[in-house]
């Protein structure tokens, strides 16, 4: 890193099944680009050659049962990963990054669906980030009915789209708690409304982001 040089800023994208991420993380970035901002997408699981191939693990629909142990175990490999090789670099060099879920969704999706400790959750996490967070987390929200109603239209469903809508109401609960409690990192976006309306919430958002910053 050049002598001087400001760490770039880490924002990530949640949100349950449906929300339009990919749609919307191509706006942030192009939002951050057109202000001359080096960005860096990437997603999770996933991110480096290996971390893809855990996610294929992941994702895939098997008859064996994969204990929610295992899934957060290997989250957290693939993160760890994921942090090395891509992520912790990009923001060393001064680049931004737009990461399609992070540890956030380890907590909403093992934790708050799996029933996995939240304390075991935390302590993976402080594990393999130590002190590094999202600057800023967009969670996109949506009623989980017409998200899975919109996720069936995209593809067939993978292992975690196969859930039961408890499963998944269980989850957007979670993420609704943790941007209560984090106000300041986190901001609701909602997703049901029309793309115009999804990408002016998502404008203000970020305003409101570079204006803490200055």
């Amino acid at each position: 890193m050049k002598k001087h040089q400001k760490r770039g800023m880490f924002i990530t994208i949640e949100g349950t099944e449906g929300v339009g991420k990919t749609t919307n993380i191509e706006f942030v970035k192009g939002w951050l680009a057109s202000r001359k901002i080096e960005v860096t997408t990437t997603r999770e699981p996933g991110g480096t050659p290996f971390s893809e191939q855990v996610r294929e693990l992941l994702l895939a629909p098997r008859e064996e049962f994969v204990t929610p142990l295992t899934e957060l175990l290997l989250m957290f490999a693939s993160r760890a990963q994921h942090l090395h090789h891509l992520i912790e670099p990009a923001l060393k060099s001064g680049g931004w990054v737009i990461c399609d879920r992070f540890t956030d969704a380890s907590f909403a999706y093992q934790g708050a669906g799996r029933g996995v400790s939240s304390k075991l959750i935390g302590e993976l996490e402080f594990i393999v980030q130590q002190d590094l967070r999202p600057d800023l987390t967009l969670i996109l929200d949506i009623p989980v009915a017409e998200g899975l109603k919109r996720a069936s239209k995209r593809s067939a469903p993978d292992r975690f789209e196969r859930e039961q809508v408890a499963f998944f109401e269980r989850v957007r609960s979670c993420y609704l708690d943790r941007a209560a409690k984090e106000p300041l990192r986190c901001a609701i976006i909602d997703a049901a409304q029309s793309i115009t309306s999804v990408q002016s919430q998502l404008d203000r958002a970020l305003n409101i982001f570079f204006q803490r910053r200055s």
